[in-house]
């Protein structure tokens, strides 16, 4: 049962690397090579699907790990998985004090409404998640390990 929790843990948190790497490195530069007002429509609509989304995915993964944390804390690894959830912890605060509270202005922007320094915000968000998935990519590599 374990190794089936720690399969699925690994598999979960993977994914939410893949997509917050997909985000980081291929989304938002098709989304910037748009002429300028379809780029700002859809970082606003991207905003509000994976701000939908994005935080159910983070705290399961963070449950999971725990669960794992413990369920394997006879096991070697175990330091490893504590560690990952620390990280995975950080990544959670990262997004609710950094990432979020852009991430709410620019899901409501239209051409009609956005503010005059909104790219400024975008890079700013984007520096951030940058950061975030450098953290989540390391969280990530723990499990990895972890599991050998």
């Amino acid at each position: 049962m374990l190794s089936t929790l720690e399969v699925v843990t690994t598999v979960v948190v993977g994914l939410m690397v893949g997509v917050e790497f997909s985000v980081a490195f291929i989304m938002n530069r098709i989304l910037d090579a748009l002429p300028e007002d379809s780029g700002q429509l859809g970082h606003a609509h991207g905003g509000r699907m994976l701000g939908a989304l994005m935080p159910f995915w983070y705290i399961g993964s963070l449950v999971l790990i725990a669960i794992w944390a413990v369920a394997g804390w006879h096991r070697d690894g175990a330091g490893l998985v504590v560690t990952a959830a620390g990280l995975l912890m950080l990544s959670v605060v990262m997004s609710i004090l950094l990432l979020v509270p852009i991430n709410n202005r620019n899901k409501t922007w239209t051409p009609e409404n956005r503010p005059a320094d909104w790219k400024e915000q975008l890079h700013r968000w984007n520096r951030y998640h940058y950061l975030r998935v450098a953290v989540i990519v390391a969280a990530f590599t723990l499990l990895v390990t972890a599991l050998a």
